[in-house]
């Protein structure tokens, strides 16, 4: 995929939202350049789980495609003064250290832009770079809690309840690449580089922007989180993951008539079909009980039928196998650097009916440190004073 090619990119990123927006920019054709620290950036180092294929944890397996590796050492000048070298020669930098870590490595924004005035610096933050807040650590548990995401979320008689993934990480990420993107559109308008930020706390702000706004503008509830089991404070009934004989079962929104056509249910049918949100509990509580009666795939065909909206709930295994996911190529297994097999998520994008291509799988620590100074015009034997001093390293 060449929609970027010629887009150079360094990526000073580390844990998941700045190395996965980094990558989003990869697949799409950029030459994505990390800059690691010896040890390696943070996400190489520790995965969820706690699992790793070889030496690759499976965070440098979500993140990693389709970039190249070189490690500088910052606290080192020979080190800032590649770095300098290689700004003047970026469209992009990103970086999501706490404010202010740049500049006391003396690679901030004004001294790049200063090198660069054409550079899209752009930074990641938890909270933001100013404000009361700034310096707090920001992680996506910590993002659900403050943002009212877990209020939102569980059944109305539970607890808080956080969503079993890291999406205020995966959002803040897609905001990340699409802003850059912005940015380098305006530049070829105006020929100016500029100052980018987002951050984690109104990524979780902005995944609410549906119910969000219907609170700020009067929407009111009894509680947080649904009643009866509905799965949101401001949905009708019967809108809701529901208990089959053998399984689990999603009806999304559904009129009274079709849910008791569907069901078989004519105890639904003396709802009105304008009742789904004022009769939501009662309406939920009758599906709820008629579904229990049967294994879902019993009403799979039933509710298609009947045209109601609705899905089995599937859990990680069964992805796999789905037949759509197969067809739009959501996962591909391959080989990594040392061997071991590995099956990474794919692009979520097609353009002209093609998804990007893996380039490069996770690269190795250091793996491409040579051949991109040489890129600057550095001798092999300037690139190995650097290296035999620790200024750089390489794989």
């Amino acid at each position: 995929m060449d929609l970027l090619a010629g887009v150079r990119v360094l990526s000073f990123n580390h844990y998941l939202a700045g190395p996965l927006a980094a990558q989003t920019l990869g697949d799409l054709g950029a030459d994505v350049i990390c800059i690691e620290p010896p040890g390696g950036a943070f996400q190489r180092n520790w995965a969820v789980a706690n699992k790793f294929v070889g030496s690759d944890s499976v965070n440098h397996l979500a993140t990693g495609r389709n970039k190249r590796s070189i490690v500088v050492d910052l606290k080192s000048p020979a080190g800032v003064e590649a770095v300098k070298k290689l700004a003047a020669t970026a469209d992009v930098v990103m970086e999501n250290f706490r404010p202010g870590t740049m500049e006391k490595l003396g690679i901030g924004y004004e001294t790049l832009r200063e090198i660069n005035p054409r550079l899209i610096y752009a930074v990641s933050s938890g909270f933001g770079t100013t404000g009361p807040w700034k310096d707090r650590p920001g992680q996506d548990l910590l993002l659900q809690a403050l943002s009212g995401l877990a209020a939102r979320t569980g059944q109305a008689d539970g607890a808080p309840t956080a969503v079993g993934t890291v999406l205020v990480d995966q959002h803040a990420a897609s905001l990340y690449a699409m802003s850059i993107l912005a940015a380098l559109y305006a530049r070829t308008q105006t020929g100016k580089g500029r100052l980018v930020e987002v951050n984690l706390y109104q990524a979780a702000i902005d995944l609410q922007g549906e119910s969000l706004t219907a609170f700020l503008n009067g929407a009111q509830s009894d509680s947080p989180r649904g009643p009866s089991g509905i799965a949101s404070w401001f949905s009708p009934g019967p809108y809701g993951i529901h208990t089959t004989a053998d399984g689990f079962l999603a009806i999304s929104m559904a009129a009274p008539s079709a849910l008791a056509k569907g069901l078989e249910a004519p105890e639904l049918a003396q709802f009105g079909d304008d009742e789904s949100f004022t009769k939501r509990e009662e309406i939920t509580c009758a599906v709820s009980a008629r579904l229990a009666q049967h294994p879902t795939a019993h009403w799979l065909p039933m509710l298609e039928a009947a045209k109601v909206w609705h899905a089995p709930v599937q859990d990680y295994p069964d992805l796999m196998d789905d037949p759509q996911l197969s067809h739009l190529g959501a996962f591909e297994t391959t080989t990594n650097a040392s061997g071991e097999e590995i099956t990474m998520v794919m692009h979520p994008a097609r353009y002209d009916g093609q998804s990007p291509k893996t380039r490069l799988i996770p690269q190795p620590l250091g793996a491409q440190t040579r051949e991109v100074l040489a890129e600057l015009g550095l001798s092999p034997d300037e690139i190995e004073a650097l290296i035999e001093t620790g200024a750089v390293r390489a794989a």
